[in-house]
């Protein structure tokens, strides 16, 4: 969104831009889907919002003692902020302080509830969104542990779905029937053929690496080095657009020695999602390998970090600094203790998320 467009909100809006402006569901919708920069911030309490959220939104809890410390931190003053609470008071009260220390705001009239009552769409998941290239929304929801879902132009792309692994995960209503799934490798934290079935329809994809493919008996296998081409309309297939999902299967395994049998070389993969130009690296379950350095020009990362299994902190630390993702999430961690991670790389977008 150019200045110009965030005065002219401004201009129209009951406060001045040395306040924030109020906006009723439809224009707080149709401004974040054409504000690239916008951040979304949810300002309810921790359980409020794993009960149901806006997708997007990052969690600030208005009446913790260190909001706007936290605030300040997260949210970029050159960057527009939409705020919502429950019914609107929480926002109002936290959009003025925020505008009071000099960001732009934008309030949602009648909070989440006005949101839901206008049938507009909500999530029970942690979701980070990112925009490709051409400023297309991508929804990544953070499920648990190795389980992601990632949505594109109305496409749903599961990755390694499990249902009860940790909290039990209703794939069959919390969730659309997906048109891909991709499966890292064989392990039954990554491998779940219930949460397979939940999630398929008639012309579902489902990808996996052969001793997966053994295991279940479908699926197509795709080894280290394969690529997929996923079109997203309807055309003659020797064509590729640029809008088209891309994914490459990469090398993932363990190189410390005696640790090697968890994961041997060649056997699972990580996988690099392209569409539109926005890369995301899942890494599956490895540790640091050589092949990394092959990674280029990767937006987002996702690092497994729990040895024995996969990496220490330290290896993740030096992985990321190899790929140099823009943005990297740690995940798959279980208790491992990440927080040390973001001050060991000042240069990238360290995001700390709940995935246990």
């Amino acid at each position: 969104m150019t200045k110009l467009t965030i005065m002219a909100f401004c201009l129209f809006g009951l406060f001045s831009c040395k306040g924030f402006k109020d906006l009723a569901p439809d224009e707080f919708e149709k401004m974040f889907s054409d504000s690239p920069e916008a951040q979304l911030v949810d300002v309810r309490t921790v359980d409020e919002f794993a009960s149901g959220h806006l997708q997007g939104a990052v969690n600030i809890d208005w009446y913790a003692d260190d909001f706007m410390d936290k605030a300040t931190a997260q949210l970029d003053k050159s960057r527009p902020v939409m705020v919502y609470c429950r019914s609107g008071k929480r926002s109002a009260a936290a959009s003025a302080k925020l505008a009071k220390a000099g960001f732009d705001v934008f309030n949602l009239t009648g909070g989440f509830l006005g949101w839901q009552e206008a049938g507009k769409p909500v999530t029970k998941f942690a979701t980070e969104m990112f925009r490709t290239q051409s400023g297309i929304p991508v929804y990544i929801a953070l499920i648990k542990h190795g389980s992601l879902e990632i949505r594109y132009k109305g496409l749903s792309i599961q990755i390694d779905p499990v249902k009860e692994y940790g909290t039990p995960t209703d794939y069959e209503h919390d969730f659309p029937k997906a048109d891909l799934i991709l499966v890292t490798h064989e392990h039954p934290d990554h491998l779940d053929l219930n949460a397979i079935l939940d999630l398929s329809k008639e012309d579902t994809r489902l990808y996996l690496n052969a001793k997966s493919h053994g295991m279940i008996g479908r699926g197509i296998v795709v080894e280290n080095g394969g690529r997929i081409i996923i079109p997203t309309s309807i055309r003659p297939e020797s064509s590729v657009l640029p809008e088209d999902i891309v994914i490459s299967a990469v090398p993932a395994y363990n190189t410390t020695p005696g640790r090697e049998m968890f994961h041997p070389k060649g056997n699972g993969n990580g996988y690099v999602l392209e569409m539109d130009g926005l890369r995301i690296y899942v890494a599956g379950d490895t540790e640091d390998i050589p092949e990394m350095a092959e990674l280029k020009d990767i937006d987002v990362a996702f690092l497994p970090v729990n040895q024995p299994y996969t990496m220490t902190v330290e290896q993740c630390v030096a992985a990321a600094k190899v790929i140099q993702p823009k943005v990297l999430i740690p995940y798959h961690f279980s208790k491992t203790d990440i927080s040390g991670i973001p001050a060991l790389l000042p240069g990238i977008d360290v995001r700390l998320r709940q995935m246990q």
